[in-house]
């Protein structure tokens, strides 16, 4: 994934000099409106998070200095917000939108959740999902692709069996960063192996011994949490056209067609099973995509606002300022392991992109690798798993804005009820620590 790298040229040499928690300081702006808010009103619905961002983009637009004119503060802001990364994310999001409403329309997501029922006994959809998830997402390379085809058929199931769709939304995630942590074929996978000089089959054996134990670990505690449950399958007979357009999705992926086209094509053949089917023409073919579309303002609206932020913090040195902190004071291999993880992670949550992450932190983490003697595929492993860890995680991330969207819950009620993140970095925190597996550490 291309990114942008260019530098805006007024007030350059000012904004080095500004203090570097202020130049991060809308980052905790945010955060303090969103979670300290919500907190307050005791529900997360309360306080939108694009409100949220309005407030902290405001704030980050007064304090930038360097600038003699808020129309060039404007321009800066509108570059990072118009930034081919963050344009991409809302395609992406349009046509999901728009897939995810025809395939409903059809009764896409009824069939898929019937047939779901029928194969899954009760006690073992929390870990079915979970698996399914993780090898969609392994096979595909994208955690997004992942949520966009299985979120619906989750938060059917929750809808059919009584359980919280916040929860079976956040297994899906879950499983869904298994895959972008592992894929041969993931952004993430590609840009921490190319900036560490290592094969990506190298990698993955680093990477196996990590996020396997915390997917067994996680997949474990699905099946203990399912003895419990009970979920009675659909007596009505299993319309199978209707699994299609998701067939169709996995299959494509799979294929290695681009995600863009995926849904373009899925929504093509939404059309035509609508047609065939009697369940709406023409006219209710377009007023299915433009009430999925309409459905995904806010996510358009939040990833603008965090593109524009996320380019003032850089512009006034916030980035660098972290980079220079953590690199400051390294001492042996574990500091110099536990420096690029905190590097990788924090660069994650400024940018909300762990792809860009990875590109910006790993010509230095390369450096920090040779410097003490590192594994280079210990150190692509690290940059990959917890760059994918911070990702699941921020409420702003294009993975967990699209599953609170499909789902229709709020981020921060999924993040309550994510596992598999939490137990992938406290095993990747051993693997630095405890320095294993020993042949690569």
């Amino acid at each position: 994934m291309a990114i942008h790298t260019e530098k805006t040229e007024p007030g350059k040499s000012s904004s080095r000099k500004m203090n570097g928690w202020l130049a991060l300081s809308p980052l905790f702006v945010f955060l303090a409106v969103y979670l300290a808010g919500s907190l307050v009103a005791h529900d997360f619905y309360k306080v939108p998070v694009a409100a949220a961002f309005i407030v902290a983009s405001a704030y980050s637009l007064i304090i930038t200095r360097g600038v003699k004119t808020t129309d060039e503060k404007i321009s800066i802001f509108s570059g990072g917000a118009g930034n081919k990364n963050v344009l991409m994310m809302i395609w992406i999001f349009v046509l999901a939108g728009a897939f995810a409403s025809t395939a409903k329309d059809i009764g896409a997501i009824d069939a898929t959740v019937n047939a779901t029922l029928h194969i899954l006994p009760g006690k073992l959809i929390y870990a079915g999902l979970f698996l399914a998830a993780c090898f969609v997402s392994m096979a595909i390379g994208t955690s997004v692709g992942t949520i966009v085809a299985l979120v619906p058929i989750a938060s059917g199931i929750a809808a059919e069996t009584g359980i919280g769709v916040a929860f079976v939304t956040a297994i899906i995630v879950g499983g869904a960063f298994f895959g972008d942590n592992l894929s041969f074929i993931s952004d993430t996978t590609v840009a921490a192996t190319s900036s560490q000089g290592c094969s990506m089959k190298d990698k993955f054996k680093v990477n196996i011994w990590i996020a396997a134990p915390a997917a067994l670990l996680v997949a474990a505690l699905y099946v203990i949490m399912g003895l419990s449950v009970e979920a009675a399958p659909e007596s009505a007979p299993v319309q199978w056209v209707g699994l299609i357009p998701y067939l169709l999705v996995i299959g494509l992926a799979l294929a290695g067609v681009n995600v863009v086209t995926v849904l373009a094509i899925g929504i093509g053949v939404n059309g035509i099973i609508g047609w065939c089917t009697g369940a709406y023409g023409f006219v209710g073919w377009m007023a299915s995509i433009g009430s999925g579309i309409s459905g995904m303002g806010e996510l358009i609206i939040v990833s603008l606002l965090a593109g524009g932020m996320l380019e003032i913090i850089r512009y006034n040195g916030g980035l660098q300022f972290i980079i220079d902190g953590l690199t400051r004071r390294i001492a042996g291999r574990r500091a110099a392991g536990f420096s690029i993880a905190a590097l990788v992670s924090l660069v994650n949550f400024c940018t909300a992109n762990n792809t860009i992450a990875i590109i910006t932190v790993g010509p230095l983490a390369k450096d920090i690798t040779t410097r003490f003697g590192l594994d280079p595929r210990k150190t692509a492993s690290i940059l990959d798993t917890f760059s994918c860890l911070v990702q699941g995680i921020i409420p702003y991330g294009a993975q967990m804005l699209m599953a609170s969207g499909l789902a229709g819950v709020s981020a921060l009620a999924i993040i309550a009820r994510l596992y598999y993140p939490f137990v992938l970095g406290f095993v990747a925190l051993l693997s630095i620590l405890l320095r294993f597996p020993r042949k690569y550490s």
